[in-house]
């Protein structure tokens, strides 16, 4: 395969990722590597859209569905898994195909990851105290008085981010920032690797998220959430964050009807699809873009790229 020792396949959320890597699979005797936060999850496989058990029969997957709910998986976490799978791919002579739609996880395997310290319970805990009782507004004002650098990069809109800045700037002293200028050893290098970012025209992507989330729902995605909610989870844990977890939460306590719980998945999902894309275009440049042609699969397009 012209010396690459893995293909990468990233994409917004319901493009396809999880067919072109199974199709690339039986063809190049591969190992399907999960790249997505949500799918780690065990108890998740309907909302985070999980292979099923018979894609899963069909060709080895790796690093999916293996970690508890109450489980806050990290990065870090991943890279150190995503790591073994690969070497344990290439002990058994198969190509490591890894996929899935966390930027992050893709800029983690090839650039190494940041070496912040692990941060005091105490410390957390003050912080997810803090963001309780704090708009995401107020919290990204904090940040910017004390770390403008990194209020900076991050939305004013994005909680889970500014927390994790404050806390580690509130532990080490230092920014965040400064912590990612000192990245790792990547556990591959891009040269080594040929890489993919998939897509599709909007109104299709959009028309795709919409009916997927109609299939989870008949599949069984309020029981899957009625059972996590069973569990009395932290709601700041990772898997709680997962699309459609809050909306089915407030249909089962009645917070929501029905017609709006579904609106709310389907548009939060669709405004998640257009930030992969735009971080896409920003962190990804070196990535060959792939668009969905109609008489054509995606693997189809991505053997053209690879000598096989």
């Amino acid at each position: 395969m012209s010396g690459f020792r893995a293909i990468l396949i990233a994409g917004p959320t319901a493009s396809g990722k999880s067919a072109a890597a199974l199709e690339l699979a039986g063809t190049l005797n591969g190992v399907v590597i999960n790249a997505d936060s949500k799918q780690v999850y065990r108890d998740l496989r309907v909302l985070s859209a999980r292979p099923c058990a018979e894609e899963e029969a069909r060709v080895p997957h790796a690093l999916y569905g293996f970690v508890p709910s109450a489980d806050a998986y990290s990065v870090g976490r991943w890279l150190e898994d995503v790591g073994g799978a690969v070497s344990d791919a290439e002990a058994q002579g198969k190509t490591p195909i890894i996929t899935g739609g966390t930027g992050l996880y893709f800029k983690a395997l090839l650039e190494g990851l940041s070496p912040v310290p692990d941060i005091p319970e105490a410390v957390r805990a003050h912080w997810r105290e803090t963001a309780g009782e704090t708009s995401a507004e107020a919290l990204h004002a904090m940040l910017q008085d004390c770390d403008p650098e990194m209020a900076g990069q991050l939305r004013p809109s994005d909680p889970q981010r500014i927390v994790r800045a404050l806390e580690v700037l509130d532990a080490t002293g230092r920014s965040l920032a400064q912590w990612q200028k000192e990245a790792g050893a990547p556990v591959l290098r891009e040269a080594e690797t040929a890489r993919f970012f998939i897509t599709r025209p909007r109104e299709e992507l959009y028309a795709r998220i919409n009916a997927r989330f109609d299939a989870m729902l008949s599949s069984g995605a309020v029981e899957e959430v009625e059972a996590l909610a069973a569990q009395k989870l932290d709601p700041d844990l990772p898997v709680m964050r997962a699309h459609g977890v809050k909306p089915l939460m407030g249909l089962l306590s009645g917070s929501f009807t029905q017609k709006e719980a579904i609106e709310r998945v389907k548009t939060d999902t669709r405004r998640y699809a257009k930030r992969q894309e735009t971080w896409a275009k920003s962190n990804m440049i070196s990535w060959n873009r792939i668009e969905k042609k109609e008489s054509e699969s995606f693997a189809s397009n991505i053997f053209s790229f690879i000598d096989v």
